[in-house]
Formats: C-alpha cells, structure tokens, sequence
C-alpha cells in the first residue's frame, strides 16, 4: 500500500482545530466586544472616549501578538497556537471576574494578543502539516463561525459577566481540544527572496482593510438610518458569520483558477455588497444580502491573503502572514475615521458608494500576486 505523503494526509481534522481556535480568538476574544458596549458602559461608567480607549488596547494586544507571532512560530507553530487559545481564554476570564475597570482593560489586552498570535501560528502550522490550499482557507473561516456564534449573545436575559464566564469555559474547552488534535511537526526551511513577493501582498491586505473598514464601523448605523430594528441588525451580524463559512471555499478556487483570479473575482463580489448596502430603499432582504456578501468575500479575501503569504514566505508563513495582517489593520485604521467624516459631509450612502468604487483597485497591477505568489502547475 503507498505509504501517506505531505501532500496526501488528511488536512480536515487540522482545518477545523485551527478553525476553533481561530472562532474563539477572534470571534469572542476580538469582536464580541463591540456587541456588550452598551453593557460595559453600564457596569463600569464609561464615557464614549473610555469604549475608544478600550477599543484601542483591544488593537494595541492584537499588534503585539501579530508582532511576537513570526518568532514563536519558528520555534513552534503548534505551541503558537495553543498559547492563542490559552491567552484567548485567560483574557475573557479575567473580564468576566474584572471587579474595576484596569482589570477589564487587562483582559481585553490579553484576549486581543490573542487574535494577533492565532492567524500566523495556523498558516505556519497548516504549512508544515500539509500542502492544501483548502486546509489555509477554510481554517480561516473560524473567523466566521466565532461571529456567527456570538451574534445573538447580547439578546440572552442573564448578565454579561455571566456570558463572558461561558466564553472563558468554552475556551478553555476549545484550546484543550486543540491540544489533543493539533499535530507536532518541525519547522520548515526559510526560503530566502521573500520581500518583494510581500509588497503587493501587504498592499492588497490595506485594500481590504480600506474597504472592509466602513462597513465593520457604519454598517450598523446604515442599516438604523434605513429603518431597520437592532433585531435585524443582530440578524444581519449572524449572517456575516455564517456567509463566511463560505470564504473556505476559496482554497479550491485558487487551486481551480489561480490566486490571481481568485483574488479579482472576491474583490468584485465585495465590490457588490458594499455598494448594495447604499440601495435606496434598502429593507431587510438587501441588507442580508449585503451581509451574505461581505460575510463571504471577507473571509474569503483574508483567507486568500493567507495562501498568498505561504506562497511568498514558503518556510515561513508566518511572517508573510504577520505583514499581510498588519497591512489589513493599518488600512482598517486609516479608513475608518475617514469614511466617518465623509458620512458627517456627504450621507452614509455616499460613503458605501464610494467604498465598493475602491475596492474595484484591487484589478490595478499594484495589488495582483506576482512571482512566486502566481500557483505553480
């Protein structure tokens, strides 16, 4: 009988363990944040500059742990991830047991660092276990089943600190599992050559931040300016997370088509659901709609920066993942105070408008894969 090869092993159980911890990382550890703001403030009298703040030292953890990623990935991509897991879930405990608000802000921290380590530690791990694509992409969707499963959360009738012990719990349940599935594997050879491979990666990740920005900020307020209930809000939240499921998808296209095909057809479709949430008239259906779209194409985009950095940073993803993230974040930064104050001069509407109109520059030569990004038959 053939004996099992790198490229043949199973790749599903490590995609969905890294899927977890990527669900909780980023999904309770990261985002659930921003649904429990009216709550935080209650408890802990906070002022809109104090949720800023707050908010601020979320980044500020999840910068530092993009930036220790690289190096503890090279000693171990395995140990990376279960010490995501473990920040993730000493993060929400300790907002769960905060007595003051310096505690809390410790554990957002904690649980941001979280989120930062979590994204480089899997591609680094997927790219020792196994040579699939789909492992990269799918294992990235867990982004997408964190929203999904923490979207209705705030509507439960018990009180925060409560839910966010039941965050803590299911982590730690999570990274456990982690543990006992994850493989052990050694590290892979740097390859050398990797920096002008990572420039039109790190410029397409601001892309996506420029673009996904608006809509992570304002999505909300358009969709209260359309006359929709927080009800179908909350709604519309599910469905990002469960839309992009789908992004998993993009690991067989790009195996298909190629990445760069890949990446244009994504940024069109993005394109498309941004613009459609400036709908004149937008009711609930074009708001799930749109929501399916962003849902998806994000995800998928994010996924396929991912396989982009494994391409261009061969022994070590990463890296090339660590920059891709961090181009993502400073377009994420820049573009939301901006989209903000173009909604204070022209209307939200115009905002989104102009939103999918930038995402279409993802068919500019500066943000295609090249060289070594490009499949190889």
């Amino acid at each position: 009988m053939p004996t099992k090869t790198r490229e043949t092993t199973s790749w599903w159980p490590l995609a969905v363990a890294g899927a977890g911890v990527i669900a909780l990382c980023y999904g309770f550890a990261r985002y659930a944040y921003g649904l429990f703001v009216p709550r935080f403030s209650e408890t802990f009298g906070l002022t809109t500059v104090g949720v800023g703040v707050l908010g601020g030292l979320s980044t500020a953890g999840y910068a530092g742990g993009l930036l220790l990623a690289p190096r503890t990935s090279a000693r171990s991509a395995r140990g990376t991830v279960l010490l995501a897991g473990a920040a993730a879930t000493t993060g929400l405990a300790l907002m769960a047991a905060a007595p003051d608000v310096g505690v809390f802000a410790a554990g957002i921290v904690v649980a941001g660092g979280s989120a930062g380590l979590v994204s480089p530690g899997v591609a680094q791990l997927v790219q020792e276990s196994t040579a699939q694509d789909r492992a990269q992409t799918w294992a990235n969707t867990g982004t997408g089943l964190g929203l999904a499963a923490s979207a209705f959360t705030p509507l439960l009738a018990v009180g925060w600190p409560l839910i966010w012990a039941a965050f803590a719990g299911l982590g730690a349940v999570v990274t456990l599992l982690a543990w006992r599935t994850l493989p052990r594997t050694r590290p892979a050879v740097t390859a050398d050559g990797e920096s002008e491979g990572l420039k039109p990666l790190v410029l397409n990740s601001a892309l996506i931040g420029v673009t996904s920005a608006p809509y992570w900020t304002f999505s909300g307020s358009r969709l209260a300016e359309a006359g929709l209930s927080p009800v179908a809000a909350t709604w519309c939240w599910a469905t990002i997370g469960v839309a992009g499921l789908l992004g998993g998808l993009a690991g067989r296209v790009v195996e298909r088509a190629g990445l760069p095909a890949a990446n244009l057809v994504t940024c069109t479709l993005a394109a498309a659901g941004l613009a459609l949430l400036a709908v004149p008239g937008l009711g609930l259906a074009g708001a799930l709609a749109s929501s399916a779209l962003f849902g998806s194409t994000y995800m998928a985009l994010t996924g396929l920066c991912i396989v982009w950095a494994a391409r261009v940073s061969p022994g070590r993803p990463a890296r090339g993942v660590t920059w891709s993230f961090v181009g993502l974040g400073v377009g994420q930064t820049a573009a939301a105070p901006l989209a903000g104050a173009a909604a204070g001069a022209f209307g939200l509407q115009t905002v989104f408008i102009l939103t999918g109109l930038v995402a279409l520059l993802a068919w500019a030569p500066w943000f295609k894969p090249a060289g070594p990004a490009v499949r190889q038959p």
